[in-house]
């Protein structure tokens, strides 16, 4: 056996473990699921799947449901742009000479790398509605009729969306001091030698030259956003009065508490069908007001 042949199989056989585990794990699932979008099947009826046709997407566009957890899920797209904003301002001022600035990034970072369930404890500890800090915070302003955050239905999703906005915060800033890094130091010096005000230069260079990393903190929040399940199902479960239900916890409940395995996964293609949307529009957008 020739050199090339030994390295191109040793090459093989490294890719292999990842190979044989996005097929087994990832495709052989995917397509299995995209058959069953077509069937009815109820798992623990012991019946095998039934052919229907697109009568599961008949259904599911008829079920009140969905259509809630369409308009949720439209909800937790919001604090994706709103954390980049934050995330880049925090970014910018870190940047610079402040005082204890790798403390404040580690604190600003450690929700990030911290267990999802344990920052959700968090959450309902803070909104706890009779005695958590955030109320008694408002009762001290002299706020008489606080919200009940996670215990009702009016207040849910805000607190959901408070959540997720601090939640992505601390991300997004240490992705932007990476690319504020490799600005070049003399194009800065040159644009304040010429008079260059603070805000012209976030605005008018900065901002310019970190919009790839902008674009990329966008598409990859909002699939992100799309997909969320964990924090919110161990804080709701999608309630109250499902109110906080997003599509994630949608296909779950179907799949896992009523085993109608054919109809979650019609729902789970629907939103892999949004994602795609979502991210197509973005990236038909990104031609805008990317600059590479």
């Amino acid at each position: 056996m020739s050199w090339m042949k030994r390295q191109r199989m040793l090459g093989y056989v490294f890719i292999a473990p990842n190979v044989i585990g996005m097929t087994v794990f990832l495709l052989i699932p995917a397509l299995f699921s995209f058959y069953l979008m077509f069937t009815d099947w109820v798992f623990s009826s012991g019946k095998g799947p039934q052919f229907v046709g697109l009568d599961n997407f008949r259904r599911m566009v008829k079920e009140e449901l969905f259509w809630i957890s369409v308009k949720n899920t439209m909800l937790v797209l919001l604090p994706v742009p709103v954390a980049v904003c934050i995330g880049f301002l925090i970014a910018i001022m870190l940047n610079n000479r402040v005082y204890l600035s790798k403390t404040l990034r580690a604190f600003f970072f450690a929700p990030y790398f911290t267990s999802g369930i344990a920052i959700a404890f968090v959450w309902m500890v803070l909104f706890q509605p009779s005695d958590g800090p955030i109320n008694a915070f408002l009762h001290s302003l002299g706020v008489t009729n606080v919200p009940r955050w996670f215990s009702s239905p009016d207040s849910a999703m805000v607190a959901v969306l408070i959540m997720l906005t601090v939640g992505g915060i601390g991300y997004n800033m240490i992705i932007y001091l990476a690319a504020l890094q490799d600005i070049s130091t003399e194009l800065l010096e040159a644009a304040r030698m010429d008079g260059a005000r603070a805000n012209h230069m976030v605005f008018k260079i900065i901002l310019p030259l970190v919009s790839p990393t902008t674009f990329f903190l966008l598409i990859t929040g909002f699939v992100g956003a799309v997909k969320g399940f964990g924090m919110i199902y161990a804080i709701t479960q999608g309630g109250p009065a499902n109110s906080t239900t997003v599509f994630s916890i949608y296909a779950y409940k179907k799949a896992f508490s009523f085993y109608e395995m054919g109809f979650a996964s019609t729902i789970s293609w629907t939103m892999f069908l949004l994602i795609l949307l979502i991210s197509l529009l973005q990236w038909w957008g990104q031609k805008r007001w990317v600059h590479y």
